[in-house]
């Protein structure tokens, strides 16, 4: 679980309301239902015609993970390829077979599939580069559909605030009627702001630089299994991925 993001959200929503009552307000004052079937209806509208279906499900199971999913933990990886390395040392690059049943990361399963096969390591090397350029691909297509919900949803707070607007200026004869439209202009504006500023492009932002870090230890993976299919020690191959962690710190 991811700490940071969890209380991030509801600190932001939370001084807001708070100013909002500080100000005299009420919790009522901003709930709008027709407000936020124009912003939310709208961007949502908005990001389905300027993506594939695929992006659009990408992004939604990348929610769940910035939420749900802490920072990764590169010394879990170095472990990992630590173990491997020493058993292809001692029994044989052969061996990983079994071990590559029972991986369930995608790319270390086809790597050490394709080591055990005895692939030939440009082969290898080019195939795992591969899978991680599509998998990039595919975390940053969701990154900009949240990054696009972000740019969207102002404008059509605008579009709100103009209707709103417009609503008040067919009733001016009717001062029953003029409150209603002046709440949908305003609060839709704070909708739209808000929804970019406090879910969307933060949301952006963490989807990138979660993928930013699984990138790392995937790169990882990739030079682990390489060297332990040039058959490198398992005590230089530690070296080498500990130069992936800035504040690694060498064993005596």
């Amino acid at each position: 679980m991811d700490i940071t993001s969890i209380f991030g959200i509801f600190f932001g929503i939370f001084c807001i309301l708070l100013g909002q009552m500080l100000e005299g307000g009420n919790m009522q004052q901003l709930m709008q239902v027709t407000a936020a079937f124009i912003v939310f209806g709208g961007t949502g509208g908005a990001v389905i015609l300027s993506f594939p279906l695929e992006d659009i499900i990408q992004s939604l199971r990348e929610t769940k993970l910035v939420f749900l999913t802490g920072p990764v933990k590169y010394e879990s990886v170095i472990e990992k390829m630590m173990e491997y390395a020493q058993k292809a040392r001692k029994e044989g690059i052969i061996s990983l077979e079994s071990d590559a049943k029972n991986e369930t990361d995608p790319l270390l399963k086809m790597g050490l599939e394709a080591v055990a096969d005895g692939a030939d390591p440009a082969l290898v090397k080019d195939m795992l580069e591969t899978f991680l350029s599509r998998l990039e691909e595919q975390k940053n297509g969701a990154a900009k559909v949240w990054e696009s919900f972000g740019g969207y949803s102002p404008t059509i707070g605008i579009i709100g605030a103009v209707l709103g607007l417009i609503q008040v200026m067919q009733n001016l004869s009717d001062p029953s009627k003029l409150g209603a439209g002046i709440a949908v202009a305003f609060v839709a504006t704070v909708y739209g702001v808000g929804a970019a500023n406090l879910i969307a492009i933060p949301m952006s932002t963490k989807i990138k630089l979660k993928a930013k870090q699984s990138f790392v230890a995937k790169e990882m993976m990739i030079e682990g299994i390489l060297a332990i299919q040039a058959g490198e020690s398992p005590t230089l191959i530690e070296r080498k991925l500990n130069a992936y962690i800035v504040d690694a710190k060498p064993k005596s």
